[in-house]
């Protein structure tokens, strides 16, 4: 998978900017707050519909405009080519692809980009929601009706929440009919998880003996959101007093959540900052190596800052990892990193929001 072109409007302080895209390593370099990490987050959008930067969606707008856009050409391994966009003005959003008005839903299933950037060790130090994205966004492409079934989920779960806050009645009459599409719909989602879960840990145990060998051999663990003893149905009545005291639903996928565990370090609160670093760049690139052998193509990878994040071994073993497995990574800097001096690549100055490919 390749962006040929990307064209970015009104995002942070990039009014509008385009430019073509080599099919392998793409460079951005340039002084700090230039605009370097705006381009891949336009990229990161187009395949998330989220930031991998943490802040209210406001934030993405440039100062004093009230709409932005980042639109795409994208080409398949097979040759298949089409054009996606993710829009917004005033509140409102709108995808595209090829012209069509689209589900965020068909918009992320066009375009595949994973991310590398300052803030990823919160994958493995941060909040369950982190690792659930992370999670979710994987099984998406691999399992075809698991939006569907997370919809569903959400539904369910909303219209509970709902009852226990604005009820003080709690009857099966009320509660059984969304339990039930709750739990039947969780069940799923958590089949297809573990599925997804099991294919991923080869991946991950190579990456991360690659990146970590020192802490041994990785245990990948993963809690499905309740108690394995009982079926959720039964969980859910027996949860009915606890959760309306706490006003919303303690048990269920939702509250899923995975762990790595490593042999010399079988605690997560024991790695230090940088091992929690390559830790998320070990699950970054076994996902991206999943979704290639999944899907026939590398998704596009995203190396926000590589060198204040990496050293210059971890630095060179990963471009070089990427470039021979071809695929298509946008890399950021200060300045052009030692680990590039060797390896062909496109090279752009970003200055005050402006793009300039280098000769």
């Amino acid at each position: 998978m390749r962006l040929e072109q990307l064209r970015i409007r009104g995002l942070r302080c990039l009014s509008d900017v385009a430019f073509a895209l080599d099919p392998g390593i793409n460079v951005f370099i340039g002084a700090n707050g230039a605009g370097k990490s705006s381009v891949l987050e336009a990229a990161y959008l187009l395949s998330h519909a989220h930031s991998f930067r943490s802040g209210a969606k406001d934030a993405l707008l440039q100062r004093g405009s009230s709409a932005m856009s980042v639109f795409a050409e994208v080409r398949h391994a097979d040759l298949r080519t089409c054009r996606i966009g993710l829009g917004r003005e005033g509140t409102r959003w709108e995808a595209r692809v090829d012209s069509e008005i689209v589900t965020l839903g068909q918009l992320v299933s066009e375009c595949a980009v994973v991310c590398f950037e300052p803030g990823s060790h919160a994958l493995i130090a941060g909040t369950a929601e982190e690792r659930r994205r992370y999670l979710d966004w994987g099984v998406f492409h691999v399992e075809h009706d698991f939006l569907s079934q997370w919809r569903r989920y959400q539904r369910a779960l909303k219209q509970r929440n709902s009852l226990l806050r604005g009820t003080t009645t709690l009857t099966d009459e009320l509660f059984a009919p969304w339990e039930a599409e709750l739990a039947q719909s969780a069940c799923l989602i958590d089949q297809q998880r573990q599925a997804y879960m099991d294919l991923l840990r080869p991946k991950l145990l190579a990456s991360a003996a690659g990146l970590l060998p020192e802490l041994g051999p990785l245990e990948l663990r993963y809690r499905r959101g309740w108690s394995a003893e009982h079926d959720l149905i039964a969980q859910l009545q027996e949860h009915r007093g606890r959760d309306q005291a706490r006003g919303h639903t303690t048990v269920g996928a939702h509250r899923a959540d995975w762990t790595v565990a490593f042999e010399n370090a079988p605690l997560r609160e024991y790695l230090s900052r940088g091992q929690e670093k390559l830790t998320a760049l070990a699950c970054t690139l076994a996902q991206a190596e999943l979704y290639a052998e999944h899907c026939g193509e590398w998704p596009i990878v995203c190396l926000d800052d590589l060198a204040s994040e990496l050293d210059q071994m971890h630095q060179t073993a990963v471009v070089k990892q990427l470039s021979a497995a071809s695929a298509q990574v946008l890399l950021t800097g200060t300045e052009m990193p030692q680990a590039m001096q060797t390896i062909p690549s496109r090279v752009f100055h970003v200055e005050q929001g402006r793009l300039a490919p280098l000769l």
